[in-house]
C-alpha cells in the first residue's frame, strides 16, 4: 500500500485536532487506529472494464494536497423545531454516550484508505439528533471550505417514530491556486418507523478532489431517502448506500451530475436489501460536456432472508460532446426468488431528430441543445421532494449551460 499520506502524518497531529474538539479517549483511539491502519488499507474500489480502470485514486498527490491543521471553514446550521442540530464539541458534551454508541456502527471507520483517513483527520462535523416522535423539516447545513483540504463528519440519529429533511451544501469560499482535497463521511441511523430524507449538494471549486461516502442504516418500517447532486470538484468519488436492515422498511437514491472541461465524477449507489418486503429504487441522470468523464455502477442486493422484494434502478448519461466519456455498470445480486427487481443504464448523445424538429422551427442549435438538456434533467428533478434542493440544482444545471 502507498503510505504517500501515511508518511506525512503524525499522531501528535491527531492528538491536536482531538483535544481542539475535547473529545473523549475513545474517539482519540479510533482515530489513532485509523491512523495506524493507514499503512495495509486499499483504495477504495473503482470501477473496471476490460483493459481500463476508469479512476486512479493513487495518482492524486496527497501528500502535497492534504494538511491536517490547515482546516479553515465557515459552517452554518439551522435547527428545526426539537432536533438537535450540533456541532462537533457541543454533541459530544450534550449526547456523549450517544455518539459513542453510534459512531462507525454505519460506515466502518476503517472501510478503505480513504475513509480511514477521514476518521483520523475529520475536524468539520455536525450530529443530528432527532428524538422519537418528532417530525422535523428544513434542517440546513452548509459548508465553505477556505482551506488546503477539509474533512467533514455528519451523523445522523432519528429514534423511534421521527421524522427529518436534511439539506447539506458543500462550496469552497476561498478559491486557492492550488488544488484542493474535501471529504465527507454521512452516517444515518434510521430506528424503527423513522423517516429520514438527506439532500446533498455539492458545488466544491473545479481544482477540488472530493470524496464522500454517505450510509444509512433502516430499521423495521423505516426509510432512508438520499439526493445527491454533484456539479463542482475536479474530481468526485462517491458511494450513497443504504442497508434495509428491518422488515418493510424503504430507500430511495435520487442522483444528478452535470460535468464539463476536465472533470470526472465516480459515482456508486447501493442498497442491500436484508429484511422482508423491502422497497428501493435508484434513479440517477447526469449530461456530459468537453472532455468530462463518468462512470456509474449500481448494486441491488437482494439476500437471501428478503422475502418480497421490491428493487429498481435506472441511470441515463447523456453526453454534449464527442470528446465526453462515460460507462454504467448496473448490478442486480438476487439471492432470494420472491423478488420483483429491474435494471437499466443508457448512455447517449442529444437525438437528432428533436434537435432537428426545435431547430426547422426556428429555435437556434445552442438553445435548442439547452432545452433538451433541461428536460433531460425533468425526471430526476421529479423524483427530488425537497423543493429548496430542486430549485439550487436545476439553478446550477442552468447556470452551467451558460457557461
Amino acid at each position: 500500500m502507498s503510505t504517500q499520506v501515511h508518511a506525512n502524518l503524525t499522531d501528535e497531529q491527531v492528538r491536536t485536532i482531538s483535544e481542539d474538539l475535547d473529545e473523549p479517549e475513545w474517539l482519540l483511539e479510533t482515530r489513532l487506529d485509523a491512523l495506524a491502519a493507514l499503512e495495509d488499507l486499499e483504495m477504495p474500489s473503482v470501477i473496471r472494464t476490460p483493459g481500463r480502470d476508469w479512476t486512479n485514486l493513487d495518482a492524486l498527490e496527497y501528500e502535497r494536497i492534504v494538511d491536517p491543521l490547515d482546516r479553515s471553514q465557515e459552517k452554518d446550521r439551522v435547527e428545526a423545531e426539537g432536533v438537535d442540530v450540533l456541532s462537533w464539541s457541543e454533541a459530544l458534551s450534550e449526547h456523549g454516550d450517544l455518539i459513542e454508541d453510534r459512531f462507525g456502527s454505519v460506515v466502518d471507520p476503517q472501510r478503505d484508505y480513504l475513509t480511514a483517513l477521514s476518521t483520523a483527520l475529520f475536524s468539520a462535523g455536525t450530529v443530528i439528533y432527532v428524538p422519537e416522535g418528532v417530525d422535523a423539516e428544513d434542517v440546513k447545513i452548509r459548508t465553505r471550505m477556505h482551506s488546503q483540504s477539509l474533512f467533514n463528519y455528519t451523523l445522523v440519529v432519528a429514534e423511534e417514530s421521527s421524522s427529518v429533511t436534511i439539506l447539506e451544501r458543500q462550496t469552497t469560499g476561498t478559491d486557492l491556486e492550488d488544488k484542493q482535497y474535501y471529504s465527507g463521511i454521512v452516517e444515518v441511523d434510521a430506528a424503527e418507523n423513522a423517516h429520514v430524507q438527506y439532500g446533498a449538494l455539492q458545488n466544491l471549486s473545479e481544482e477540488t478532489y472530493n470524496f464522500s461516502v454517505k450510509r444509512g442504516h433502516a430499521d423495521t418500517y423505516a426509510t432512508v431517502n438520499w439526493i445527491e447532486g454533484n456539479i463542482g470538484s475536479r474530481l468526485t468519488k462517491t458511494s450513497v448506500e443504504t442497508r434495509l436492515i428491518g422488515d418493510s422498511s424503504e430507500s430511495k437514491i435520487v442522483g444528478a451530475f452535470f460535468g464539463h472541461e476536465d472533470q470526472h465524477f465516480d459515482l456508486a449507489s447501493r442498497v442491500w436489501h436484508e429484511g422482508e418486503h423491502t422497497v428501493a429504487d435508484l434513479v440517477t441522470r447526469g449530461v456530459l460536456d468537453d472532455e468530462a468523464r463518468s462512470v456509474y455502477e449500481g448494486v441491488q442486493d437482494v439476500g437471501t432472508e428478503a422475502w418480497d422484494t421490491s428493487s429498481y434502478q435506472r441511470e441515463n448519461t447523456l453526453m454534449l460532446s464527442d470528446e465526453s466519456e462515460a460507462d454504467a455498470s448496473p448490478k442486480l445480486i438476487i439471492n432470494n426468488h420472491d423478488t420483483e427487481a429491474s435494471h437499466s443504464a443508457t448512455v447517449g448523445q442529444v437525438d437528432a431528430e428533436d434537435l432537428f424538429y426545435m431547430t426547422s422551427r426556428g429555435i437556434g442549435e445552442k438553445r435548442a441543445t439547452d432545452l433538451l438538456v433541461e428536460g433531460f434533467f425533468v425526471p430526476v428533478m421529479e423524483e427530488i421532494a425537497v423543493d429548496e434542493l430542486r430549485e439550487d440544482l436545476d439553478e446550477l444545471v442552468v447556470e452551467r449551460l451558460q457557461r
